[in-house]
């Protein structure tokens, strides 16, 4: 059997039948794809590394948005690995990263090693993506999934309880449900809440400050049509804070290009 170091970076054709540490082992060889969909059955999860002098007030900022910033595992100052995967290297595993300066991103990358320091915490942070089998598993449909694109993410108007160093907005992700299946959807990911759990807002885009459901911030637009528009907290949350608190250096993933854990994803289930 293949070494982790020795799998070949060929996009698979059935990413959701993967394990957690087949896809990591694919992105640790350079593979790069957005993981909506990949790992059927693990939960995923967003990354965000920042200096140990800011990691206190990034604790405290999750404590006071939980919704946005549900915290799964929190690293020892310069630390890689994780109890959800206890392989894995968070400086490898990711398909892509981001290198955040001054509250910018810099670089974007497949292999953040090269830019690791060792007073960086890593938090690894709910992902909506867990709780997506379980509503097609009820007969909701996820049209970011139909559409083989990356979900569709909008930086909002609301803004998040600050603390200390932090403030920023919300950003959400959306998913456009029938109107008969609203409430299904809306039980079903309410069973989630270390992932986002139930939506934050269902309909009028206009009520979050979001003007166009076709030009995202993050993420591929969706079609709509006549569903309705639901919108679910979303980790990306802490880059939009990352930029507003112009901190001075970060890593993170690349919007949905997530680190997919070896956990399942009932772990998280109520």
């Amino acid at each position: 059997m293949a070494t982790i170091e020795e799998i070949p970076a060929v996009p698979p054709t059935d990413p959701g039948a993967l394990s957690g540490r087949r896809a990591r082992g694919l992105f640790r060889a350079g593979l790069r794809a957005h993981t909506a969909g990949w790992a059927a059955g693990y939960a995923q999860a967003n990354l965000v590394a920042v200096p140990r002098e800011v990691a206190y007030d990034l604790l405290l900022f999750a404590q006071r948005n939980p919704k946005a910033v549900p915290v799964l595992d929190v690293g020892d100052p310069g630390g890689v690995t994780t109890t959800l995967a206890p392989d894995a290297d968070l400086r490898t595993d990711l398909p892509a990263y981001q290198v955040w300066r001054d509250g910018e991103p810099v670089d974007e990358i497949t292999d953040a090693t090269p830019h690791w320091r060792d007073d960086l915490v890593a938090f690894l942070v709910g992902c909506s993506f867990t709780f997506e089998r379980g509503l097609l598993e009820a007969g909701v449909p996820v049209r970011h999934l139909e559409e083989g694109v990356n979900d569709p993410m909008y930086v909002t108007t609301v803004p998040c309880r600050p603390a200390g160093r932090l403030a920023g907005p919300l950003v959400v992700s959306m998913r456009p449900v029938p109107a008969p299946l609203v409430a299904r959807a809306v039980q079903i990911t309410a069973r989630f809440p270390a992932v986002h759990g139930a939506p934050v807002h269902v309909g009028d885009p206009a009520a979050l400050g979001i003007s166009d459901l076709a030009v995202p911030d993050f993420g591929d637009a969706v079609t709509v049509g006549s569903d309705v528009p639901m919108f679910w907290a979303c980790g990306v949350t802490v880059q939009a804070v990352v930029r507003a608190s112009r901190l001075e250096f970060a890593i993170t993933h690349s919007p949905g290009h997530m680190f997919v854990t070896d956990t399942p994803d009932a772990t998280f289930q109520t």
